[in-house]
């Protein structure tokens, strides 16, 4: 394959089909006039029988798909020029995606030194567009696509979309952490009904699926294979908003198994990002963050189904109050893990499930601390990281003590602060390694008023919850 990214001008949307008949998606891309990119995403349950209403929907929920899952290639030349071949889009679909990729790729932009801000324009076209060579004869009978029009009033800010008739069922994404399983026990305790749903094949998250005895929704996504060759030809890489990709799945996924409800489980300190002197703030879970969350929860309303809802059900608590709720609930001990190196490394055999070294691993041990007996949580890491001395630049990441907080799904400063402080005052931990050098020398430069748990734990009125589960999700996290 020929790839030479200083050259490259245009990155396309080249097309996107599904078949029903096998629940296949194919979403095809391409730079210039090169070969194209083709990624599939492969939903069970398949043949889906779809009424012309409902094809209607998959139709606009594929282009959103296709549209968000590009960023994945798009970042590997970052060229100048967008287009959208097969289909076109409003002034508000536009708009939307401007933000996700100038946003998500953030850390992507700042660790390659490159400024994205105003520079990604996805194009736009008037409020009633033909869709040209899109999914139309891929659908079933009386769903056909070809040429479905975008309702007028599209690119005004009014809806398009129409209720779809979903049932009362909750998407619930699972990630094998501890977040997503309180989010999984809290819809158990208020009686919501739902489907735990993962993408990939980890088996360390089907482990933890099984483990909940819940239905279970596993959902493949395969990158297209040129991608890797082209990262072995100079490519631009890293960091892209992960989780903007998987909630277009759910969010597909959601009108194939007839649910009205995508559940994710991003906290609220995922809205904060690193602050980096001389850049500014920098978020490395930017869509995981309210922002996104209440931007797409929008878009799917105005322009895939009306009756479609998508929130998380952490955004109101803090990342030491969801500590606190996992820590009460022992039925995941021995399989849930929230290091990501842990699913790189270990690969088909997750026997020890944290590596122990990084941030993710550094964080959940600290925030669980002050929760959690010392001996549980010793056994579920099979170690004490706050007396390992060689770790202390970690933890000071997490602390923002000479350094900002590192790029990964962790909590704030202020969480780690207080988490710290707490063992401090604990004869169980003041005489760890750690936290005797954090009482010795980095809390008396800290300000004392400022280090209390319990204003971490209260519950933000800022989230998207459906007012008939917030007041049981509240009274169950006791906030």
């Amino acid at each position: 394959m020929n790839f030479q990214r200083e050259t490259i001008r245009a990155f396309r949307f080249v097309r996107c089909e599904f078949a029903a008949v096998n629940g296949e998606a194919r979403l095809v891309y391409a730079f210039d006039d090169g070969p194209e990119l083709i990624e599939i995403v492969r939903f069970p349950g398949a043949p889906f029988v779809l009424t012309e209403a409902r094809a209607a929907a998959v139709e606009q929920a594929l282009r959103l798909l296709h549209m968000i899952a590009g960023v994945s290639y798009y970042k590997a030349a970052v060229p100048p020029e967008i287009r959208i071949d097969s289909y076109g889009i409003d002034a508000d679909t536009a708009a939307f995606l401007n933000g996700l990729y100038e946003n998500g790729l953030g850390e992507f932009a700042y660790r390659n030194g490159l400024s994205l801000r105003g520079k990604i324009r996805f194009p736009s076209s008037g409020p009633r567009i033909e869709s040209g060579a899109g999914s139309a004869d891929h659908l079933p009978p009386g769903g056909e696509g070809n040429g479905l029009p975008l309702s007028p009033g599209e690119g005004q800010g009014e809806s398009s979309s129409t209720k779809q008739g979903l049932k009362h069922h909750a998407l619930v994404a699972i990630g094998g952490g501890k977040d997503s399983l309180v989010s999984i026990e809290a819809l158990r305790a208020a009686s919501v009904a739902q489907t735990v749903t993962w993408i990939g094949s980890s088996p360390l998250i089907k482990a933890c699926a099984e483990r909940t005895g819940l239905p279970t929704l596993n959902i493949t996504r395969t990158l297209a294979p040129a991608l890797f060759e082209i990262n072995k030809l100079g490519a631009l890489n890293g960091h892209i908003p992960v989780t903007a990709v998987n909630s277009a799945i759910l969010a597909l996924a959601a009108l194939f198994v007839d649910a009205d409800q995508v559940v994710f489980s991003n906290e609220r300190s995922a809205s904060y990002g690193s602050l980096i002197p001389g850049t500014g703030e920098v978020n490395h879970q930017w869509s995981k963050g309210w922002s996104f969350e209440r931007d797409f929860a929008a878009y799917l309303k105005r322009h895939v189904a009306a009756d479609l809802s998508y929130y998380s059900l952490l955004r109101p608590f803090s990342e030491l109050a969801v500590a606190r709720q996992f820590a009460r609930i022992d039925r995941y001990d021995g399989h849930f893990s929230s290091c990501n190196r842990n699913f790189h490394i270990l690969g088909e055999r997750p026997a020890q499930r944290w590596c122990g070294v990084c941030p993710k691993c550094h964080f959940v041990f600290l925030a669980l601390a002050p929760f959690m007996p010392k001996p549980r949580l010793l056994n579920i890491f099979g170690r004490n990281l706050l007396d390992e001395p060689e770790q202390a630049s970690g933890f000071d990441a997490l602390l923002e003590f000479q350094d900002h907080k590192p790029f990964e799904c962790v909590g704030e400063g202020k969480e780690s602060r207080a988490a710290m402080a707490a063992l401090a005052d604990s004869a169980s931990w003041r005489e760890d390694a750690l936290v005797a050098r954090f009482r010795r020398e980095i809390r008396p430069q800290l300000i004392e008023s400022e280090l209390g748990v319990a204003p971490l734990l209260v519950a933000s009125a800022e989230h998207g919850i459906p007012a008939s589960l917030w007041e049981a999700l509240r009274a169950n996290f006791g906030a």
